[in-house]
């Protein structure tokens, strides 16, 4: 079973029960009491636990963020956009310099033509004729490099490179391609703190809500966590933090969550996660890939709160690490699509520490930690910047309509 069908699923057990299972991952309904001895399958699930956390780690020393990878493929590109204004406007100038050389060369040919002299006095003639310029360069007059950077010279390219296993020997992809893929972009990002636009929804991509849209949602950061044409799409707000932990929050308002969650996290911070389903708590983390969570996008997770309460006792996971999320939004088949297309949502991919802004995420003195949206928005640049230093102030701890 799918994720996608297994999320409908759960959410039909929902309507029909009032067991405290979130809207992502289910949960059992009670959770038993520990006792002093260890029973195997605890000591298993811990071992489990240990093993989420070392991947998530090892993940993240070995830089296997494929995100990351393609958020620098997206500043290279940028960067290559703005250099090629640059060198169009240099055009002008090279195009007239070019018209010079070819007019002293035509000059020079006449004139070596028509004088009288030997070969040694016609080349001396030639000589003076032609603009220094063209002279140091030679004849190649339209090579934009040079000769010794090593480009056309013996047959080399600008993509030769001395290799012993040649990535570009795949039959399925041309050179070009093959670049793209194995050679790593000049440009660097901060992996912590990096936002780009993209062009279509996915999983672990953001929904940045217009500067326009009003309601429950104005100025969201929506977390995509599912997301197919046929079941449509699921998605937590990640920016509209409560003001009280969750033993408050789930104390004064209406929820179904279990008393030992309450206890293990009672300093957890609470979201407003969406209009949807407003009694059940689903948890965004970074711990791992533990038993009963999701996995929405390298370094970022949902689920899994009994496990997570296990770490808490372990004293191998701090509460504020977790955001307990209340309630979700969710979309049938092709209305997000129609609301993207009107231009209700911004589409975006950033860095797991934005995302994770409010779970435990480690904050920069170049963040804006009161308003995410905005924040991410000066992530993303150009005209994305400049709607964030427009329309940003409120923040993101405000009464919700």
């Amino acid at each position: 079973m799918s994720p996608t069908s297994y999320l409908t699923a759960s959410a039909l057990v929902l309507l029909a029960s009032n067991s405290p299972t979130t809207a992502f991952a289910p949960q059992p309904t009670k959770i038993a009491k520990t006792s002093h001895r260890r029973s195997p399958t605890h000591l298993q699930e811990s071992k489990d636990n240990d093993r989420a956390r070392m991947e998530k780690s090892w993940e993240h020393m070995m830089g296997s963020d494929w995100r990351e990878f393609r958020a620098k493929l997206v500043a290279q590109e940028q960067l290559d956009m703005v250099g090629g204004k640059k060198n169009s406007a240099k055009q002008t100038s090279a195009s007239s310099k070019k018209e010079e050389k070819i007019g002293n060369f035509i000059s020079g040919a006449i004139s070596s033509i028509f004088s009288k002299g030997d070969s040694s006095k016609e080349k001396e003639t030639a000589k003076e004729t032609a603009s220094p310029t063209a002279v140091k360069e030679g004849i190649n007059e339209s090579s934009p490099v040079d000769i010794f950077d090593g480009v056309d010279v013996g047959g080399a390219t600008k993509f030769s490179k001395i290799e012993f296993n040649s990535p570009c020997d795949d039959p399925f992809m041309d050179e070009e391609e093959c670049h793209i893929v194995y050679d790593e972009p000049h440009v660097q990002i901060d992996s912590h703190r990096w936002a780009h636009p993209l062009y279509h929804v996915e999983p672990g991509c953001i929904l940045i809500a217009n500067e326009k849209l009003g309601g429950v949602f104005h100025q969201t950061v929506v977390l995509i966590i599912d997301h197919t044409e046929s079941a449509g799409s699921t998605g937590i707000v990640i920016n509209r933090p409560f003001p009280g932990n969750l033993i408050k929050i789930a104390s004064d308002t209406d929820s179904n969550i279990d008393l030992s969650l309450k206890m293990a996290f009672s300093k957890a911070p609470v979201s407003y996660g969406g209009p949807v389903m407003q009694d059940q708590f689903s948890t965004l983390h970074g711990f791992g890939e533990v038993n009963g969570s999701k996995k929405v996008c390298p370094g970022v997770f949902v689920g899994g709160s009994s496990q997570l309460m296990q770490e808490v006792r372990r004293n191998h996971l701090h509460p504020t690490e977790v955001l307990f999320v209340k309630g979700h939004a969710a979309w049938v088949p092709g209305q997000l699509t129609r609301e993207i297309e009107k231009g209700v949502w911004y589409i975006a991919a950033a860095s797991a520490d934005l995302i994770l802004r409010y779970a435990g995420a480690p904050v920069s003195k170049d963040d804006n930690p009161s308003d995410l949206w905005a924040d991410i928005l000066s992530c993303m640049g150009d005209k994305y910047e400049d709607i964030a230093t427009t329309h940003s102030g409120r923040g993101d701890e405000r009464m919700l309509p």
